[in-house]
């Protein structure tokens, strides 16, 4: 028995005559043109046989749109599948020799085979939503943990010591323009603070009114509140007197 083997190839819709004269010039026999639904259009399957070798050439997602160029001018016997590609799955195929004119099928419906029924739509929606939820769970296992855990306080800088540590380990020459350096540093950290602190304007103490001030208040008074006025004034005062000569 000769040993049988097949590939597939994906060829662009442009591709697809040049390709069969190709083949037809090479020696290679037609067998058939399959056509497949998909959600994302018609798939179509171009097979040719030479030599115990069976290659198939596909062209994905013909939409309603796309004109695919017969190849019947290469291989007649391709007329067959062609006229029912148009009728079953309603795609516009160009220049078939031997042309049914959407009639090769008596048919009740447009295109059946690309009909789809409500349980094959609901299985479909399903199956995007598994897929969808197994995706993103596979997505969240291969995310690093670091990603949910809570950002890392930022490094302490280095200490005084160890500063200086690093400093001791330097040639003298350089040593010496590190702690020059850091001394210009520290000097001009120091002089700002202190024009920060002399640019701060002190808050006055509030001051209360004058005596002048509240003996016209209390004259603007009806006599009778301003006498009771005056007697509290005189009360406050006297209070006060005492606690100074207990504070002497």
């Amino acid at each position: 028995m000769d040993k049988f083997s097949q590939v597939f190839n994906e060829v662009a819709l442009a591709d697809v005559h040049e390709l069969a004269a190709a083949r037809a010039a090479d020696g290679w026999r037609y067998v058939q043109i399959l056509a497949v639904n998909t959600e994302d259009g018609v798939d179509l399957v171009y097979s040719y046989m030479k030599e115990g070798l069976l290659e198939n050439d596909t062209v994905k997602a013909v939409g309603a749109d796309d004109v695919v160029p017969s190849i019947t001018d290469l291989f007649l016997e391709a007329f067959v599948c062609e006229n029912e590609i148009h009728d079953l799955y309603g795609v516009d195929i160009e220049n078939i020799a031997i042309d049914f004119g959407g009639m090769f099928y008596q048919l009740a419906e447009k295109a059946p085979m690309t009909v789809v029924s409500p349980e094959q739509l609901a299985a479909r929606e399903k199956a995007k939503k598994i897929a969808a939820a197994k995706a993103a769970k596979e997505a969240a296992a291969k995310a690093p943990a670091t990603e949910n855990a809570a950002p890392a306080a930022p490094a302490a800088g280095p200490t005084e010591e160890e500063i200086q540590a690093k400093i001791a380990g330097l040639d003298p020459e350089k040593a010496a323009k590190v702690r020059a350096a850091m001394e210009a540093k520290a000097k001009k950290a120091a002089a700002a603070a202190q024009a920060s602190e002399a640019a701060t304007p002190e808050v006055p103490a509030q001051v209360g009114p004058t005596e002048e001030e509240i003996q016209a208040k209390i004259a603007g008074l009806d006599p009778e509140k301003a006498a009771k006025v005056r007697a509290a004034l005189e009360a406050k005062a006297k209070k006060a007197q005492k606690t100074e000569g207990k504070g002497e």
